[in-house]
């Protein structure tokens, strides 16, 4: 997996501050989307070991909330399989930080709970989405955009609180 950015001390992505990991790779190709140049998922530099490293000494303060995955498109195949092992190893080192994650799929998608089969529905899209706090979820649409919409760019946009929403099995809302 490329990533396009890592942002330091962010506070536009998510709540409290945090670091947002731009992944590359992105298929949905919405309209006006703010970060067309990650759709290529050969954009930007290799994710190693080092970059997990650094994303971690980033975190390693008490200011910061924890991190958030934006793109691209952080549940397309090939990138659900190298941060499904880098949250793992996130949560072993900070269990009281949070993850927030930015994806163009709904939720229903990402769960193949749809009637047409998504590309996010794999065999480890569950314990990504089990590895997440905060999920942001559908597709950019620019006819539904409005700047009053905290944390979402249009509002066909979700914030769902995905703990909750496992537990209680339906969605459960972190923002209205």
């Amino acid at each position: 997996m490329n990533w396009a950015e890592i942002k330091t001390n962010d506070i536009a992505n998510g709540e409290g501050v945090r670091t947002s990991l731009f992944v590359s790779g992105c298929r949905h190709h919405c309209k006006n989307c703010f970060n067309e140049i990650t759709w290529d998922f050969s954009y930007g530099h290799l994710f190693t070991e080092e970059t997990m490293e650094d994303i971690f000494k980033s975190v390693d303060h008490s200011w910061i909330n924890g991190i958030s995955l934006l793109g691209g498109e952080p549940f397309e195949p090939e990138n659900q399989k190298v941060l499904v092992p880098f949250l793992v190893m996130f949560h072993e080192r900070f269990p009281d930080k949070t993850v927030w994650c930015y994806t163009g799929f709904t939720l229903e998608q990402i769960l193949g709970c749809t009637e047409e089969k998504s590309r996010a529905a794999t065999d480890i899209s569950k314990e990504m989405l089990s590895l997440i706090d905060i999920l942001v979820d559908g597709p950019y649409v620019e006819d539904l955009h409005s700047i009053t919409l905290k944390f979402r760019g249009s509002s066909n946009q979700r914030v769902i609180d995905i703990k909750k929403t496992i537990k209680e099995q339906k969605i459960v809302l972190y923002l209205e």
